[in-house]
């Protein structure tokens, strides 16, 4: 799919532009991107014009919405098939995702750009082929390609993520001239798909599975020991668990994550929120 081109509405910036309006401004200086980058709007009264189209200003907007032009007007960028999937804007820029309102990448501390950078950096990906099991956003990606990666191949289950990626300016965009063809990015179940990767084809991975409650396989024996298959001696891998709280749960995930690793052939410790595991 293509990715969109146009202008991303906040609430936050609209009212900037309105106020800008409304004080006799010719034009409004700010981002319409999500931060990426700056630019201008001119405004005129009924409408305001940028990168040489012309947009009406919409009545209202939502807290929390994120909001494209649909070619008639603004909408949001979220999809119901199913479960309500919604692209949420932090005060980072780089925006997070909810799944029926489930917070899907942490944003209380830090951007979640800068979240994926940190744990990327734990592989050390340049000049490396990593796998990346569970794309979301493809921040994790988008990571790699910027320290230098040789090649990543990311899977994302969920079409409508897909979309998500292509509204969203943060997100890779594989066929991108820039990227070299380095990103290839495929629309299947990685737990099905990883029988198909060649044994020790990939010299580092990227683990980021939705919670345990909604896909247990993804931290199945069965899957670290496809995971331990695919990878080279010596490589590393990270995996995202999150940090749930052990007396509300009754479980302490991390742990349990290094130990089925450590039976899968891994060397494991605690790292970050997740664990960093080298291949014996």
């Amino acid at each position: 799919m293509s990715h969109y081109s146009g202008p991303l509405l906040t609430r936050s910036a609209l009212d900037a532009m309105l106020a800008a309006r409304n004080a006799e401004a010719a034009e409004w200086m700010g981002s319409l991107d999500l931060g990426c980058s700056d630019g201008k709007a001119a405004l005129q009264p009924e409408h305001w014009e940028w990168k040489g189209r012309r947009y009406p200003y919409p009545q209202k907007l939502k807290n929390r919405t994120i909001y494209f032009w649909d070619g008639e007007e603004f909408a949001p960028v979220s999809r119901f098939s199913g479960s309500l999937i919604k692209l949420v804007p932090t005060e980072w820029g780089a925006p997070t995702f909810e799944i029926d309102g489930i917070k899907m990448l942490p944003t209380s501390k830090e951007s979640p750009f800068e979240d994926a950078r940190r744990k990327v950096e734990l592989i050390e990906p340049r000049g490396k082929s990593v796998l990346d099991t569970c794309g979301g956003l493809g921040y994790f990606a988008a990571c790699c390609l910027e320290a230098g990666v040789s090649r990543i191949q990311s899977f994302e289950k969920n079409p409508d993520v897909l979309w998500l990626r292509t509204i969203n300016p943060w997100s890779p965009d594989p066929d991108a001239p820039v990227h070299g063809g380095r990103l290839q990015l495929a629309h299947a179940d990685v737990s099905l798909e990883i029988a198909n990767v060649a044994e020790a084809s990939v010299d580092a991975l990227l683990h980021d599975p939705p919670r345990f409650g909604i896909a247990g396989e993804l931290y199945s024996q069965a899957f670290y020991d496809q995971l331990a298959r695919v990878l080279r001696r010596g490589g590393r891998l990270f995996h995202y668990t999150g940090s749930p709280n052990k007396l509300t749960s009754d479980r302490d995930v991390p742990r349990e994550v290094s130990r089925r690793l450590e039976k899968a052939g891994f060397r494991a410790q605690l790292a970050l929120d997740g664990v960093l595991a080298t291949r014996r």
